[in-house]
C-alpha cells in the first residue's frame, strides 16, 4: 500500500518491526528520485528519533541513499551544517527541533513526498499537536502521508483529518494486547515498602537487563539514588537529562554496565534494547495504553520476558482499568520472606502509616527461592494471565478474600524458561 502511494493509518503491537515496515517502502520509492529532501519522519522523543535513523541508516547502507536525524537537546550548528551542506533524502525528526532548523532557513519542506507521524498519539500526549498543525501547513498538499498509533484521542483525529486524504487502515493487533511472550504480575505492597520490594525482586529474581519506570522525574532520580546507595547498578533516563547523558544511560544499559535503567514514560515508546529481561512498573500507570507499551520493552520480536507491576492499595483503580483493558485478570503475587509490615528501610520513605497491610501474608511465610518472585507455572488449569502461554505463568486467578479483594498467592520457585535460541 505505500509503494502505491496511499495514505495509511497503522496499528501494530511494539516490537513486531514497524519501523521497518516503513522505511524499506519508503527507501524503494526515493531510489532513483532526485538528490533532495522528499521523506520526513515525525517521532515524539529523542531516543525514538535516534532509533528509527539507526534503522533506516542500516536498511540503506548498499544505496545511495543519505539518511539524517536532527532533534532538541544539542547544539543547531551541527544539525545546520549537516542540512545545507550534506544534504538529505530522509529525515527523522522530533517536531520542535524541526521548526527551528526551518525558521532559521537550515531546510525546506517544499519537495516532500512521504510525511511519516511515527507514535503520533506520544505526540499529541506530549504537546506537539499545534507544532504538527505548523508543520502540515509547510509541507506539500499532494504528499503521501503514514500515520502510526496506537490510539486515536480527540486532537490527533482533529490533525488527522488535516493531514491524510482517504487513508488506508491496517490494524496488524489490537494494541490492548501485549506480546504473547510476556510474563505479566502484580505484586501488591504497602506504598512505604516499595523501593524495599523492589530490591528484593532484583537480587532474587533471574533477571538480566531490567527497565523500571516510574511516573515523575523526581520519583525516578529518587528511586536510583535509593538503588545505588544500596549497591545495585543503576542508570537514569528521563526529560530533564541532557541528550548526552541519555545517550550514555542506553549506551551503559545495551553494553551490561548497568543492570537496572529507571525510566519514565520517555522510555516506554522511544527505546529498543535487546534482551530486556524484566520491565517493572514502579508506579502503575494512570493510563492502560502506556502499560501496554511500557511492558513491550520486553518480550520484543518474540522473544519472552516478564513483567512485574507494584501495586499499593491507592493504585488499585489503575491495576483493575489495566485488566479491563486487556479483557483479563493479572496473577497477585506475593515475595516469600518478605516483611511487609516492617518500616520502611529508608528515612524519609514514610513509616507504617503509609498504606493498608494486604491480607494473604507474605511475612515470612514460604520458602526462600532466589527465584521466589517469580509467578508459579500452573498446569492443568484453564483461563489465561497476561498472555502467559506456556511461558511459567500461573492462569488461574488469584482467589477472592472476605473482603472483596484478590487475595495475593505466593510465589514459588520454578524452573527456568528456556530464553529463545540466538
Amino acid at each position: 500500500m505505500i509503494l502505491q502511494g496511499r495514505d495509511i493509518i497503522g496499528a501494530a503491537q511494539t516490537g513486531t518491526g514497524k519501523t521497518a515496515a516503513f522505511i524499506l517502502p519508503i527507501l524503494a520509492r526515493l531510489l532513483g528520485g532526485p538528490p533532495r529532501l522528499r521523506a520526513l519522519v515525525l517521532t515524539p522523543t529523542r531516543e525514538l528519533a535516534a532509533q528509527v535513523e539507526t534503522n533506516a541508516r542500516d536498511y540503506a547502507r548498499f544505496t545511495d541513499l543519505r539518511v539524517g536525524v536532527v532533534f532538541g537537546g544539542v547544539p543547531l550548528p551541527p544539525q545546520e551544517r549537516m542540512l545545507t551542506k550534506q544534504g538529505l533524502d530522509l529525515l527523522v525528526a522530533t517536531p520542535g527541533r524541526l521548526l527551528d532548523l526551518h525558521n532559521r532557513m537550515a531546510l525546506r519542506l517544499d519537495f516532500i513526498d512521504i510525511l511519516v507521524l511515527d507514535e503520533a498519539d506520544r505526540m499529541v500526549d506530549m504537546g506537539f499537536a499545534p507544532d504538527l498543525r505548523r508543520i502540515l501547513r509547510l509541507l506539500p498538499t499532494d504528499r503521501q502521508t503514514l500515520m502510526f498509533s496506537a490510539t486515536m484521542p480527540p486532537d490527533l483525529n482533529k490533525v488527522a483529518k488535516d493531514a491524510l486524504k482517504d487513508p488506508g487502515r491496517v490494524d496488524l493487533a489490537p494494541p490492548s494486547k501485549p506480546a504473547a511472550g510476556i510474563t505479566q504480575a502484580v505484586y501488591p505492597v504497602p506504598k512505604h515498602r516499595k523501593a524495599d520490594l523492589l530490591e528484593a525482586i532484583l537480587r532474587r529474581t533471574d533477571v538480566g537487563s531490567v527497565i523500571v519506570f516510574a511516573r515523575t522525574k523526581h520519583g525516578a532520580d529518587r528511586l536510583a539514588r535509593i538503588l545505588q546507595r544500596r549497591g545495585l547498578s543503576v542508570a537514569t533516563i528521563h526529560g530533564n537529562r541532557t541528550q548526552g547523558q541519555r545517550e550514555r544511560a542506553l549506551g551503559d544499559l545495551r553494553r551490561g554496565r548497568v543492570q537496572t535503567l529507571v525510566a519514565t514514560d520517555i522510555a516506554s515508546r522511544g527505546i529498543d534494547v535487546k534482551d530486556i529481561t524484566h520491565v517493572i512498573n514502579y508506579d502503575v500507570p494512570h493510563t492502560p495504553e502506556d502499560y501496554v507499551h511500557r511492558i513491550g520493552r520486553t518480550g520484543r520480536v518474540d522473544a519472552v520476558g516478564d513483567a512485574f507491576t507494584l501495586m499499593s492499595p491507592d493504585e488499585k483503580k489503575d491495576v483493575v482499568a489495566i485488566e479491563k483493558f486487556l479483557g483479563q485478570t493479572i496473577l497477585r503475587v506475593m515475595v516469600p520472606d518478605f516483611d511487609y509490615d516492617a518500616r520502611s528501610s529508608e528515612p524519609s520513605g514514610g513509616g507504617s502509616g503509609h498504606g493498608a497491610r494486604y491480607g494473604g501474608g507474605g511475612g515470612g511465610g514460604g520458602s526462600s527461592s532466589s527465584r521466589g518472585s517469580r509467578p508459579r507455572s500452573s498446569s492443568g488449569s484453564s483461563g489465561s494471565s497476561g498472555g502467559h502461554g506456556g511461558h511459567g505463568g500461573s492462569s488461574t486467578p488469584a482467589k477472592e478474600d472476605s473482603r472483596g479483594g484478590r487475595r495475593p498467592r505466593k510465589a514459588v520457585p520454578f524452573e527456568r524458561r528456556p530464553r529463545r535460541a540466538r
